[in-house]
């Protein structure tokens, strides 16, 4: 069933609005009708199944035909650093990884970063990036839109970094633990009355020097592998968090 996240004030008694570019893809893409349902979602606590009332260019009005249980949420937070890519390829790690069940995305500058910092040229990325990933989640049938930051410095990320209850630098020079090594104490170890933080740092496409490797383990960062294959930059985002998603039994089913 399709599912569209909307502002917590778009609830109105027993009624929601919804307008702009969702109520266009409603009327026109999607071809909706009064009588049709589907889903809404606040981001934050709130979520109901809805009936169209009625369509007009630019609004649709539905009522709420009963509030359901906020769900398709990880129960552990991670959030994806990752250096700023060449191309689109960002787009696709932040739509993929959104997907698997990201909550957070980080992008940052760092030493063999190719693509050239531009702020007025990243800011329209970056409200680009959002849209991306509100689209991922609606797909996804998650509960919350995760977060995409403006692009930090090295120096930046490292200040991060004791934000985290564990962080995983990905290293592919790393031939000593890899990143199931780093997950299975801390998964065996949590607590079910708390939640946590985990960070996974992903380098440019021409990696991590040795410098920014040490300066990351110095800031409490651990390095990792992936395996015995070279993994390009886009690849090793999506394949450390569907690591994760299993070490941490996301992946059992419903």
């Amino acid at each position: 069933m399709q599912r569209y996240f909307i502002e917590s004030e778009q609830f109105i008694d027993q009624q929601v609005t919804i307008t702009g570019e969702d109520a266009r893809h409603i009327g026109k893409v999607m071809r909706s009708k009064p009588g049709d349902e589907f889903i809404v979602s606040d981001g934050i606590s709130r979520e109901a199944l809805v009936k169209i009332v009625s369509i007009e260019p630019g609004e649709v009005v539905a009522e709420i035909v009963n509030d359901l249980e906020p769900g398709g949420e990880a129960w552990l937070q991670v959030t994806i650093a990752q250096s700023l890519p060449k191309g689109d390829k960002m787009e696709t790690v932040i739509q993929k990884c959104t997907e698997i069940g990201a909550a957070a995305f980080l992008p940052f500058i760092s030493e063999r970063t190719v693509v050239q910092y531009d702020m007025k040229k990243e800011e329209k990325r970056t409200i680009r990036w959002r849209k991306i990933a509100k689209e991922a989640a609606e797909q996804a049938h998650r509960s919350k839109i995760p977060m995409v930051e403006s692009p930090v410095s090295w120096k930046e990320l490292l200040a991060a970094v004791a934000g985290f209850d564990l962080v995983c630098l990905c290293y592919e020079q790393e031939n000593g633990q890899g990143l199931r090594d780093a997950l299975q104490p801390f998964v065996a170890g949590l607590e079910s009355d708390r939640s946590y933080k985990i960070a996974v740092i992903v380098g440019p496409e021409g990696g991590f020097s040795e410098a920014e490797v040490t300066a990351a383990i110095a800031a409490g960062a651990v390095s990792i592998g992936l395996g015995r294959r070279i993994l390009r930059t886009e690849t090793a985002a999506m394949a450390a968090l569907t690591c994760i998603m299993y070490e941490s039994g996301e992946m059992g089913g419903a």
